[in-house]
């Protein structure tokens, strides 16, 4: 087409490719020591957690999915957050949504808690799941830090994936 421009084509081994290369290399330690820098600097947090707390917020993860699985929805939602549980007012209300837009969580057959983080002062901790097809799925679970010290469950988003557990 006249007056557009071509773009080389960046196979391996060219110039323009060890260029990519590098960019890409550049762009990514850009990123893993600015952004978590300015995602302190903007939020007044803490960019990291300590491992104590973590595994607190591991641990609220791991009881509500206990319950959950063993339909144990009182239990469950005791560990949502005061904004949730006014959401959704009850915990039979909170097992329907929990059953009809989260089932990975009650059917995975392994779980895996992932590397969790604080990006711009939310906290979130990151939940593979596995199901029965080997269809493997993360959730994102975010967290809030009560008055009392104690962790709750703000939220959770499930992420899809076309990745498959051998």
């Amino acid at each position: 087409m006249p007056g557009m421009q071509h773009w080389p084509t960046l196979m391996p081994g060219s110039e323009p490719h060890r260029f990519a290369g590098w960019l890409g290399m550049l762009c990514l330690l850009v990123a893993a020591t600015v952004v978590p820098a300015l995602a302190t600097e903007s939020t007044g947090t803490e960019a990291t957690l300590s491992a104590a707390q973590w595994k607190s917020i591991q641990r609220v993860i791991s009881q509500q999915r206990a319950a959950l699985v063993a339909g144990d929805g009182a239990k469950a939602f005791g560990f949502a957050t005061p904004g949730i549980q006014a959401e959704f007012g009850d915990a039979a209300t909170f097992m329907t949504m929990v059953r009809t837009g989260y089932a990975p969580l009650l059917t995975a057959r392994y779980v895996e808690f992932l590397e969790g983080a604080v990006i711009d002062g939310v906290v979130i901790q990151p939940l593979r799941l596995i199901d029965a097809d080997n269809t493997v799925r993360v959730a994102l679970y975010t967290m809030e830090r009560q008055k009392s010290g104690i962790w709750r469950i703000s939220g959770c988003r499930i992420a899809p994936s076309t990745v498959q557990a051998i």
